[in-house]
């Protein structure tokens, strides 16, 4: 629904990616500290290997910092809602997969 915004899959190297999208800027989400010691680590190895590449952090607003995939499956498995924690559109996948 936002215009600029494009979300996609690939395989392989992330800078290569990028540069087949013909950009240089990577922007990664954080929700904690250990989240960025993580992404911090592998900015730093892109930035060696493709130097014109940059990557930006965003943080999460705190109402979502404890969101992880694996607690929200955790939840959905043993029946629990997750409503609210994920898009609509999420959470209908993650129970028909659950349903599988």
């Amino acid at each position: 629904h936002i215009p600029n915004i494009k979300v996609d899959a690939f395989s392989g190297l992330l800078n290569d990616f990028v540069r087949q999208q013909n950009s240089t800027i990577i922007v990664r989400g954080l929700r904690a500290l250990t989240d960025f010691e993580y992404e911090f680590q592998r900015a730093l190895l892109i930035k060696k290997i493709d130097p014109g590449m940059e990557t930006i952090f965003m943080m999460t607003s705190s109402e979502y910092s404890f969101v992880s995939s694996s607690g929200i499956k955790e939840v959905a498995k043993f029946g629990g809602s997750i409503a609210g924690l994920v898009p609509t559109c999420v959470e209908k996948k993650v129970i028909e997969r659950l349903q599988d």
